[in-house]
């Protein structure tokens, strides 16, 4: 296939990139700067300009632009950039198809678990109603622009769970303190995160351009665990404590509503659509993510 990439430079747009060449796939990488080979195309969505011819000959869009959610204060300009540098590809993307004569057959434009915002031990599937706060309006905008292009192209919103890299990620400052061994559960610890692993993130993107879904589907690993199981697996792994929790209102006070939305909600999410259709995880279990993670299933 030859593949449109938006967002291909962060964590995970890196990872998927080399994983879908490793697959035999044609990989175009949209850029903002001068393109540095013929791999890279020019666009800039801040402004709505994408050439279509860009996308003539695609057979599939892969959209993972989005500024950072968590490495900066969520001060209004920033929330403000947390939706433009969203909604601002995706309609750009869907805009360009819609005048191409073959458009893409299909488009793949990430959203996110935080879509269901903050419901505590319920279990959600992709018929569970759109929670509140921030990032949960950014979710339904962001799947709602998505939906944008035009007939006849199968749009995909995958609603990614917590991404566990080695390095980098939502583990990127808790597994240095883990290994020193002064890490620990992040409020009362009992949130549940739907985690899913890097390699299988970039597996399921991979599956979903061909499997015979569309809309929203949850992204995440079929085992449900709370922030105490994860942070405790990850410990148990590297043979450290974890005993040092951080208390809410700790976080509360240095992060502001980062996090609440982000370390202290709780989604239990599950992949119902990803299992029927098929998908096999290569780290289904917590016990598989962490020792991949950690090194330990060398």
């Amino acid at each position: 296939m030859r593949i449109i990439m938006a967002g291909a430079s962060g964590l995970i747009g890196s990872h998927m990139s080399a994983h879908l060449r490793s697959d035999g796939h044609d990989v175009i990488r949209l850029v903002r700067r001068v393109p540095a080979g013929a791999d890279e195309l020019r666009w800039d969505p801040a402004s709505g300009q994408l050439d279509p011819g860009h996308l003539e000959g695609a057979d599939a869009v892969i959209n993972l632009a989005g500024a950072g959610i968590g490495d900066r204060p969520w001060t209004r300009a920033r929330i403000d950039e947390l939706f433009r540098s969203r909604l601002d590809p995706t309609r750009t993307l869907a805009a360009a198809m819609a005048v191409v004569d073959q458009p893409p057959k299909v488009f793949v434009s990430q959203s996110g678990s935080n879509y269901y915002g903050d419901r505590g031990a319920a279990v959600l599937n992709e018929h569970s109603p759109n929670g509140s706060g921030i990032m949960a309006r950014i979710c339904r905008e962001w799947e709602a622009a998505a939906q944008e292009a035009p007939a006849g192209v199968r749009v995909v919103t995958p609603r990614t769970g917590v991404v566990l890299s080695r390095s980098g990620g939502a583990l990127g400052r808790l597994l240095p303190l883990l290994r020193l061994g002064i890490g620990g559960p992040l409020g009362n610890g009992r949130q549940c995160w739907p985690w899913i692993t890097l390699p299988d993130v970039s597996s399921a993107f991979t599956f979903l351009l061909a499997a015979p879904l569309s809309g929203p589907v949850n992204v995440c690993a079929p085992e449900t665990a709370d922030v105490n199981a994860l942070v405790a697996r990850l410990a148990a792994a590297l043979h450290r404590p974890a005993l040092f929790r951080v208390p809410a209102p700790v976080l509360r006070l240095v992060m502001g509503k980062l996090a609440d939305e982000l370390l202290l909600g709780s989604q239990r999410m599950e992949p119902a659509r990803l299992a029927g259709a098929g998908f096999e995880w290569k780290h289904p279990s917590l016990e598989q993510a962490t020792a991949w993670v950690t090194g330990k299933d060398q």
